[in-house]
């Protein structure tokens, strides 16, 4: 651990550079300012949440972020309540939902841009079985209000699938690349964005705030994705990192409107592309593109797409996902000034603006955190390494 502790205060050496170098005299006050209520590290979905709480809440803030974790700008984007595996709702997916739709749609009115795509999702059915399966899960409470209990026949001769289709309602897609780039515009324009890789060296923590290079904060929050891996603070969280592998097809005579989800999903884009995907692979964790990967994609694919296509993309990242499926959110065990915001796994579009409220309550009103993502489930294991 870099940091010592000390009576007052910790502390590590510092680098001192020189702010004429760093920053243009139109920002170089932005930077160097008295204190700031928040430093944020990392802009993906869960800092971009965060920020819009504290921008909305009137807190002053910074960003530190250097776009190394693929895992938003890779994603399909997709917000499905459903696990379409077993027919079985995601962990607070509703509550999610309320919270995350107004979320979305303020964001398109601030940044001026479209975010929110509606589009149905269809989960084709293998055999009568899953047909029966689908009927008896829109049944239970909860599920009723997502799943269709009409079977959608197929017509598209593009798509084997003779036993139809369940459609899952209230669903869509975020573009999320739209949203990371619009949203660091916002913020540079405003002087609010720093674009580089946080340097735990050039950090100093006290009792009552976080000093790095020229700004100085009241708070820190780590929102970096599987780069949390890289923190001297929080890497005792058993953040594993699943690697996800997406292509990108030209498909013209797919004609093909909805999500369509077999052994793969397939999401069109418009002018004849679909994003296809996705893969999950625990112990690569490059953001290289593998040929298995996308091996593994065409074979699935191709049990149900009748049509040719062909590869114009082909895209990877490593999702921050957790052993136990739940986000990792709360304060570090010893430095209280500290905080982290992760482990979003594949459904950050959904997760992000519930769990980013979660921590702005508690960490500014004293509000407890949902314990099931709380990182005190994990306090042992940091005393213990």
């Amino acid at each position: 651990m870099p940091f010592t502790h000390h009576p007052t205060f910790v502390t590590i050496s510092v680098i001192r550079v020189n702010p004429w170098t760093l920053y243009s005299t139109s920002t170089r006050d932005a930077y160097f300012c008295t204190m700031v209520d928040y430093l944020v590290v990392g802009l993906g979905l869960a800092g971009i949440s965060f920020c819009e709480k504290l921008e909305a809440e009137g807190k002053s803030f910074r960003v530190i972020s250097d776009n190394s974790q693929q895992a938003s700008l890779v994603a399909g984007g997709l917000y499905n309540p459903v696990i379409l595996k077993r027919f079985t709702m995601a962990w607070k997916a509703k509550e999610q939902l309320e919270k995350a739709m107004p979320f979305y749609q303020g964001l398109e009115r601030k940044l001026n841009v479209k975010l929110d795509e509606k589009i149905p999702v269809l989960r084709k059915f293998a055999s009568i079985e899953e047909q029966n399966t689908w009927f008896e899960a829109a049944d239970k409470p909860g599920l009723d209000y997502f799943l269709s209990t009409n079977i959608i026949k197929n017509e598209n001769p593009s798509i084997d699938a003779p036993f139809g289709f369940g459609e899952v309602k209230h669903t869509g897609r975020i573009h999320t690349n739209t949203l990371i780039a619009s949203y660091g515009e916002y913020l540079e324009q405003n002087g609010l964005l720093q674009k580089e890789t946080f340097d735990f060296s050039c950090s100093e923590a006290f009792n009552d705030h976080i000093s790095y290079k020229s700004i100085k904060a009241k708070q820190i929050v780590f929102a970096t994705g599987y780069g949390l891996k890289n923190s001297p603070f929080f890497n005792y969280l058993p953040l594993n990192g699943t690697k996800g592998e997406l292509l990108t097809i030209k498909a013209p005579d797919y004609k093909e409107t909805r999500v369509v989800k077999s052994s793969v999903f397939t999401i069109p884009l418009g002018d004849d592309l679909y994003l296809v995907g996705a893969t999950y692979k625990w112990k690569d964790k490059t953001n290289m593109p593998t040929e298995d990967a996308k091996n593994e994609l065409l074979e699935k694919l191709k049990t149900f797409l009748q049509c040719d296509f062909e590869i114009v993309n082909h895209v990877a990242g490593i999702r921050p996902t957790v052993v136990d499926r739940r986000p990792l959110v709360g304060q570090h065990p010893e430095h209280k000034n500290m905080y982290v915001l992760n482990g979003f796994g594949s459904r950050g579009v959904m997760i992000a603006p519930y769990a980013s409220e979660q921590l702005f309550d508690y960490i500014e009103t004293g509000n407890e955190l949902d314990s099931e993502i709380n990182i005190d489930r994990f306090t042992k294991k940091y005393y213990s390494n």
